[in-house]
């Protein structure tokens, strides 16, 4: 029967008083209570050999395949199945369709294996089910949150003691706040942006009172604009959108040779902006530690003097990077991350924490306070609820995960794991070069890398011929490495992913790169390796008839 079709309840399951105090207490029954031991020993004993047994890489079973098994919208009226039935189903049918991100044969996306310990904390989480926007629904939680903040806060701003004293706890200041994730810390970041530089005055109330449309005829401001790189994460137009300033108005900013925002260009384009549209206002200019696309990092310490210098608030993206700062040996790779105003940071990526955890951090602690809300039932005024400086209305206590596991690594555990993936990355892109039939796109400066598939006759044919033909062999480049990352995906061994680089602008056509994040501590170069074989195999039996004759 498939997995969503109608069942008939069995005759025992009734939505009753008695049976519901069972279900709401403890498993229904020995049978229940016996599968949930079962698989639950083995997932918080044993998640990745679980992992692999249970849960399949990219099977290739297509979605739209899969979604006839989920057809079915009604509730039914008393209850389908037991405990142990449902367990049983989401391990037996769920979960072999789910991705097993935490194999270390994949190495596409930003999602990766997690520590065993980090179930027995989410589960421990979940149990408490705190609510941490307010102290009466967390408590002590709540402090410990604000130590946590403090702890990172100083692992990127590095102050002296005396100010983390003074405000580790202190019911007055913020110097962070958690969030659902990236996108929700980049959209909190502009927020307090926004609101400081349209603060109230001589009888404007406030951007947050009074809207976009008072704020800009209250400064003499007829438009906002954000400038970035080209490789910024569009989290950045969604907050523009958000916020009513217009995702139009993220102003690309080009890049180097190495794919880092060109300070040069950025000097430029404020000086064009601010003599060719004084009426504008430059907000926010956001330099990236980890692109998305390909793990650079733009040249923070110039930009935030550039920052500084046209008073513009510097915002950093270390979603995916900040946890480099743990690592003696690459922390210079974020050199002038502490001259930023804000900074966000995931837990999910490379602090290995579950999905999913924001944070965005303030250099000055009294920052946050333009974001301020009160209610009458919570987060009162006078009250030291941490939801009075958040977006959040309730969130979970993501912070006593991320406080434990910095107990169980420490900074030099941690360290070991970002060491692991910028070096392996850095031999992955050698092995990649000592390939004729592949092609080095980007190379690592963290532990992400770009390559394609193109065969060494190809990669001369472009470098010698014309444009037009140039142009021709890219086109057709771009479409076997397309096919090969669909192939290799749905042959459910081993994963890549894929994205768009800036190509010859003269062709029109950006290229298509195969795209690995070296993540998981247990992916090594033989694995990788491995990779590589199958892609160059796939490419020889199924892409070959596609590529041109040079």
């Amino acid at each position: 029967m498939a997995a969503n079709a109608p069942q008939p309840p069995k005759k025992d399951l009734v939505a009753d008083w008695q049976r519901l105090a069972r279900v709401f207490i403890r498993p229904e029954d020995d049978d229940s209570r016996a599968t949930l031991i079962k698989y639950m020993e083995r997932i918080l004993f044993g998640l990745h050999d679980f992992l692999k047994r249970h849960v399949g890489i990219t099977e290739a079973k297509s979605l739209r395949d899969l979604s006839q098994n989920y057809m079915r919208t009604d509730i039914s009226e008393e209850p389908e199945k037991k405990l142990a039935d449902v367990i049983a189903c989401l391990i037996n049918e769920t979960a072999p369709h789910a991705v097993n991100v935490a194999s270390p044969y994949f190495v596409g996306h930003m999602t990766s294996a997690i520590p065993f310990f980090m179930v027995h904390l989410k589960t421990i989480v979940a149990a408490l089910n705190q609510n941490v926007v307010k102290l009466e629904t967390s408590k002590v939680v709540s402090v410990i949150e604000k130590q946590v903040i403090a702890k990172i806060h100083r692992l990127i701003y590095d102050f002296e003691e005396d100010f983390y004293l003074a405000h580790v706890q202190n019911t007055e200041t913020t110097l962070g706040v958690f969030t659902e994730g990236g996108t929700t810390a980049n959209l909190t970041a502009l927020w307090v942006a926004r609101n400081a530089k349209f603060a109230p005055k001589n009888g404007f109330s406030g951007i947050e009172n009074e809207g976009v449309a008072a704020a800009y005829q209250a400064y003499g401001v007829n438009r906002c604009v954000i400038l970035a790189s080209r490789l910024v994460h569009y989290s950045l137009r969604k907050s523009a959108g958000i916020l009513g300033i217009g995702n139009n108005n993220v102003i690309p900013v080009d890049t180097d040779k190495h794919h880092r925002i060109d300070i040069k260009a950025l000097e430029q384009t404020i000086s064009r902006i601010r003599s060719e549209s004084p009426e504008t206002c430059i907000l926010a200019a956001v330099g990236i530690a980890g692109a998305t696309e390909t793990g650079t990092v733009d040249p923070l310490g110039p930009m935030a003097d550039v920052c500084r210098r046209h008073n513009i608030h510097f915002h950093v993206d270390a979603a995916w990077g900040g946890p480099t700062l743990l690592s003696a040996k690459y922390k210079h790779l974020l050199a002038g991350i502490e001259k930023s105003d804000s900074v966000t940071i995931d837990g999910h990526k490379q602090f290995y924490m579950p999905m999913s955890c924001g944070m965005v951090y303030f250099r000055d602690p009294e920052l946050l306070d333009v974001i301020e809300y009160h209610a009458n039932y919570v987060n009162r005024r006078g009250s030291v609820d941490l939801g009075i400086k958040s977006l959040s209305g309730s969130r979970e206590a993501n912070s006593l995960i991320l406080d434990s596991a910095l107990k169980i690594m420490g900074s030099q555990g941690y360290a070991l794991l970002i060491d692991h993936g910028i070096q392996t990355a850095g031999a992955f892109a050698d092995e990649i070069e000592s390939r004729p039939d592949f092609e080095l796109v980007t190379r690592p400066v963290l532990n992400i890398l770009t390559y394609r598939y193109c065969p060494q006759k190809i990669q001369q044919a472009i470098k010698d011929e014309n444009q037009d033909r140039r142009c021709s062999l890219n086109s057709a480049i771009n479409r076997v490495n397309r096919d090969l990352q669909r192939l290799q995906r749905e042959a459910g061994y081993s994963f890549v992913s894929r994205t768009t680089l800036r190509g010859d602008p003269a062709c029109g056509e950006n290229l298509v790169v195969l795209r690995a994040v070296i993540m998981n501590p247990m992916t090594d170069m033989k694995i990788l390796r491995e990779i590589l074989d199958e892609q160059q195999n796939i490419a020889a039996r199924f892409c070959a008839p596609d590529l041109p004759a040079v």
